[in-house]
């Protein structure tokens, strides 16, 4: 588990996984928080202009009422009935009530809500038009809401909405009861009261229309925090924490969301009311119950997607790199022959490319190193060979050299001696099987000094190297096998002096070491054959830079070590763009450039 926690694949998936998930949590919480602060806004704004609109049908509703009993007031014929002084003449007194009722009762037909109206003067008289079975209480004077019109000092006193009417004990129905007194407009002195009783749905159906949910608890208070009216479906006692206690300007509308509840209160201008509603949270909450519940979907949907994204990215990142892991512990076994196809991003891309060719060239100079150690144990074996106890060959030539030193005979001693040189340069292998130029060119020196003992100065032998690059490497016995090809093909064959050419010229790149004879030349197809020889898909490189590969070998011929071991060998050294080019035409000689690199610049081929 602890292994898998840290592969690639699993951090890859956690970490697109986490950051995918966080954002869209983020972004979530941000629309979430931004839509319910919206909807509270839109719920608030509707409530107030609900509660504007109440108002104002409140007030005009109030100002009808108190239309109605400032009519009564000011209704002089009623005024002067009600101080007229008690008289014994029963037809008088009676003319007198059915005058009074009559005005009352045009009063009462000016509204179609109007459900009774009474008149109760100083004496104790009562005249009443509503109910034709009116039952007037005998003890009204007795209750709270006589009590407060009277104390009145001439304004409208307000009694709410009542289940039944308040002085008529045979109307059962709902009412909303009002009065206030009556003045002797004259002298300003009170002569009676007036109460009026009215049917409540305009005043049910204006808190009605404040309610924002089904469960919303609407009520009116009065000064003195009494419950006035209650809307469908509100407790009729309320506790004193539900009341609005703050003071409100008239027609002012306030918004107070409180613990669970949202309370909303207002003020007519026409009464000393609260107009207050309460409306539960969670009825509020409906429509950002409904959006939680989506949102929620929507999370899970895009949780899961998230997940199959995040499995398929890091999939692809983490699947091509398990397979070049497995591939790269291929090769730690030894397996260099597979090559890895993967299609990824263009990074991964790439560095599978690099593997495969890393791969490959791993595979190209182990191959390499193996030819070369190959050759080598040609070259030393077929050395041995040669071979019949070096060190009394040595012993003996260094002899014979003293010997003809000491007869005076100067020029076959000195042929002695670069034969003893010879000898000991080409068998000596131990070791690294590279050589300096200078070594090279040395053990040269002594092949030409018997080549030009042997033909008599018919040849002549021109050397011009740089001594600036005698320290460069090159295989051991590179220079011998083509100067004694040049001597052997081209220079003794001459009924004319021979020339032959040995120096070396270099560029940027490559030195270049020219092997070149005045002799015979060679025949196109001699020359075709000879090239052909060289080696299996050699490339060698002109003078001016340019690289000509080379037709199929033939079998590289048995004994001793010739042009095409060289120029093999060269080639697994340097790389088969190093190696020999051979220039020749009948009659004009022939050109053996020995191409190799500057140092620093092939050698890592090799």
């Amino acid at each position: 588990m602890k292994r898998g926690l840290h592969s690639i694949h699993t951090r890859l998936f956690l970490l697109f996984l986490f950051c995918m998930l966080g954002l869209l949590l983020i972004v979530s919480a941000l629309y979430y928080k931004r839509t319910t602060d919206q909807l509270h806004q839109k719920i608030g704004e509707i409530a107030q202009k609900n509660f504007s609109q109440t108002m104002d049908l409140f007030d005009l509703l109030l100002k009808g009422y108190d239309s109605l009993t400032k009519s009564l007031n000011g209704n002089p014929d009623l005024q002067r009935l009600l101080q007229a002084p008690p008289t014994q003449d029963s037809a008088l007194r009676m003319i007198n009530e059915r005058t009074i009722t009559n005005l009352i009762g045009a009063i009462y037909y000016s509204r179609e809500d109007t459900i009774g109206i009474h008149v109760m003067s100083n004496s104790g008289a009562v005249y009443s038009y509503g109910n034709s079975m009116s039952v007037i209480d005998p003890a009204f004077a007795e209750s709270s809401w006589y009590r407060s019109i009277r104390e009145s000092s001439g304004e409208m006193v307000w009694l709410g909405v009542k289940e039944h009417s308040i002085i008529d004990q045979a109307e059962k129905r709902p009412v909303f009861a009002f009065g206030r007194p009556l003045y002797d407009l004259h002298e300003h002195r009170p002569i009676g009261i007036v109460l009026i009783e009215t049917d409540p749905k305009p005043i049910l159906s204006g808190l009605a229309n404040l309610s924002l949910s089904p469960r919303s608890e609407v009520y009116i208070l009065s000064k003195a925090k009494q419950v006035m009216a209650v809307s469908a479906g509100t407790p009729k006692e309320l506790s004193a924490a539900d009341h609005w206690s703050d003071a409100l300007g008239e027609g002012e509308v306030r918004v107070d969301p409180q613990a669970g509840r949202l309370i909303v209160a207002s003020k007519p201008s026409m009464a000393d009311w609260q107009v207050v509603s309460s409306t539960p949270d969670a009825d509020l909450n409906v429509e950002q119950d409904q959006m939680k519940r989506f949102l929620l979907l929507v999370i899970s949907v895009l949780v899961v997607v998230s997940t199959a994204l995040a499995t398929f990215v890091s999939r692809t990142i983490s699947s091509p790199l398990k397979r070049l892991i497995q591939e790269m512990r291929q090769v730690e076994r030894g397996n260099f022959r597979g090559l890895l196809h993967v299609k990824s991003y263009e990074e991964i891309n790439i560095l599978v490319a690099s593997f495969n060719q890393m791969v490959n060239r791993m595979d190209e100079l182990i191959e390499r190193v193996k030819a070369v150690s190959i050759s080598e144990k040609n070259a030393q074996l077929l050395a041995l060979q040669s071979q019949v106890n070096p060190h009394f060959l040595y012993n003996t030539l260094d002899m014979i050299y003293w010997m003809l030193d000491e007869k005076g005979n100067e020029r076959l001693g000195k042929v002695v001696l670069s034969l003893s040189h010879m000898f000991r340069y080409s068998s000596h292998w131990e070791g690294s099987s590279e050589v300096r130029l200078r070594d090279e060119l040395e053990q040269i020196r002594d092949y030409l000094t018997i080549i030009e003992t042997r033909l008599e100065g018919r040849v002549s032998v021109e050397m011009d190297v740089d001594p600036g690059w005698e320290h460069i490497c090159l295989p051991k016995m590179t220079l011998q096998p083509v100067i004694e090809n040049a001597v052997k093909h081209g220079l003794e064959r001459l009924d004319r002096p021979g020339v032959l050419r040995v120096y070396a010229k270099a560029d940027d790149r490559q030195l270049r070491l020219y092997v070149e004879d005045n002799g015979s030349g060679m025949e196109p197809h001699v020359l075709d054959r000879l090239r052909c020889s060289l080696g299996a898909n050699a490339v060698t490189t002109g003078e001016d830079g340019s690289r000509t590969a080379v037709v199929e070998a033939g079998e590289v011929r048995r004994g001793g070590i010739g042009l095409q071991n060289v120029h093999r060998r060269l080639g697994l050294m340097f790389g088969e763009a190093y190696g020999l080019r051979i220039d020749s035409s009948p009659g004009g000689g022939t050109k053996v450039t020995i191409s190799m690199p500057l140092p620093g610049e092939g050698r890592t081929e090799a």
